[in-house]
């Protein structure tokens, strides 16, 4: 039961923390983007806990567990996503903005910027649904008689996790989460640097593991190269390099930063951090996945090395600070609609002139309106589908339909409105298609093993620079004529 106290204290200090800093929020740009205050230490901690969440603590351990060493791969779209990201993260800090449907609105017009708050809405609603189910299975796991039985099973647990995450986002927003933040990435880094030799000892090293392995019938658990096909590779590297490049969270976080210049400085940080923190997961679930045979806790594999196999303190570190990584991406997956529909909606089309008061209510309503719906999503994918397939649908709707747009916005003066709708469009209906015929089993075999990634960007991509050559062609032979 200590570790259920552990994980009570901790909520406890977060809701501590949260009222605290309610107390704060009089405006939009506090609750949404902390009152763009942020230095740029603090705008590393918070974007390293929204991105190092449930898709890496439980996604990619999971498929650690089932792949071995071959699971390095995973991180290589988020590190290359990372570096492009210091030349993006400037240019989006200049627009004074809360989100990215609006860069894009501010660009193409309103009908670009509803599509996009379309996309982003069902895409973050799944994201949030995986952070519950995760979650709950923690508690699962935390929650234990002295026999070893769970306590709850992870339905309840979920229920839990829900209510504990949208009571959290609606307190305080982005101005607790920043600054609660800071203390969960500095040990959740010292936790993973710590457990690395501890458990590498407890496997026997390198020989240890070998013959666990072998002893498994997973020998192929020990090769870097030759595990995954190419498909494979592009289907699990493409989503996450796509949802980094226009993920709203990191650049919400952008939009908070004092100055363009602190942004920068906390992306280039970002790309080691990333490469460090993502490695250690990944080696660590498969040093743990040698210890542990039973392959229906597999996919939860770092929560149960911190229980089973790490000393008492460590193990509680370990297991708070996952809590905590968890809570706060899902904060922030939740704290992202509940603005974009704010400002990209209501505030553009239904109440231009709402009071900052009655904005920053009706942004905690929605966050509670967007929970519910999450939690409902949570339901319809807890036993069809594992975390990390989640997490790649998820990151390829959000992808394909809003990144090249998005980027183009940035960077590229020729795109237009009519190639940034058709380019949004067809991104998304795309995805959504192919991973139905996919599921199905209707597409032919080549085809079949590509995940929606592929084709969904390269579609994305043609239509929206076939759409803007096509509309700037039309549009100078009118002024021609």
């Amino acid at each position: 039961m200590i570790y259920l106290a552990a994980v009570l204290i901790y909520l406890l200090a977060l809701t501590g923390i949260g009222i605290y800093k309610s107390r704060q929020v009089k405006t939009q740009a506090d609750f949404s983007v902390a009152g763009r205050s942020l230095s740029p230490w603090i705008l590393v901690c918070t974007m390293l806990a929204a991105w190092i969440g449930t898709g890496s603590i439980v996604g990619n351990a999971g498929m650690t567990y089932e792949s071995g060493l071959a699971a390095m791969i995973l991180p290589i779209g988020s590190v290359i996503g990372m570096i492009l990201l210091t030349r993006v993260a400037p240019r989006a800090r200049n627009y004074e903005v809360y989100s990215v449907p609006e860069i894009i609105g501010s660009r193409y017009g309103g009908i670009a910027r509803l599509l996009a708050v379309g996309a982003l809405v069902i895409a973050y609603m799944v994201i949030v649904s995986y952070q519950f189910n995760a979650l709950g299975a923690v508690l699962n796991a935390i929650l234990i008689d002295k026999a070893g039985q769970p306590l709850i099973n992870e339905g309840v647990g979920t229920i839990i996790a829900a209510v504990a995450i949208i009571t959290y986002t609606i307190l305080a927003g982005l101005l607790s989460l920043a600054y609660t933040d800071i203390v969960t990435g500095i040990i959740i880094t010292l936790s993973l640097f710590f457990a690395f030799p501890i458990l590498w000892n407890h496997a026997g090293g390198w020989s240890g593991m070998e013959s666990r392995f072998a002893a498994m019938g997973r020998p192929e658990h020990m090769k870097f190269w030759g595990v995954f096909s190419w498909a494979e590779v592009i289907n699990y590297t493409l989503p996450t390099f796509l949802l980094i490049m226009g993920d709203a969270n990191q650049y919400q976080r952008f939009f908070a930063s004092k100055s363009a210049k602190g942004a920068k400085s906390a992306v280039t940080f970002m790309i080691f951090a990333v490469l460090v923190i993502e490695g250690l997961i990944i080696l660590e679930a498969w040093i743990a996945s040698s210890l542990i045979p039973n392959a229906a806790v597999g996919k939860y594999v770092l929560i149960y090395a911190a229980r089973d196999f790490m000393p008492l303190i460590l193990g509680l570190l370990f297991m708070v600070t996952v809590v905590g990584i968890i809570i706060s991406t899902a904060d922030s997956f939740l704290l992202i609609p509940a603005t974009t529909l704010v400002r990209d909606i209501y505030l553009n089309h239904v109440n231009p002139k709402a009071s900052e008061k009655r904005t920053v209510l009706l942004s905690r309503l929605l966050v509670l309106v967007l929970g519910v719906i999450a939690y409902l999503v949570s339901l319809s994918f807890a036993q069809s589908t594992t975390i990390f397939k989640r997490a790649m649908y998820a990151y390829t709707i959000y992808g394909a339909a809003i990144t090249p747009c998005l980027v183009a916005a940035l960077f590229w003066k020729r795109a237009t409105g009519v190639g940034a709708v058709l380019s949004i469009a067809a991104g998304a209906v795309t995805a959504l298609t192919w991973s139905e015929l996919q599921s199905r089993g209707m597409l032919p075999g080549w085809a079949g093993e590509l995940d929606a990634v592929l084709p969904a960007i390269v579609l994305s991509v043609l239509a929206l620079v076939l759409g803007s050559l096509s509309s700037r062609a039309t549009n100078t032979m009118r002024h021609g004529l």
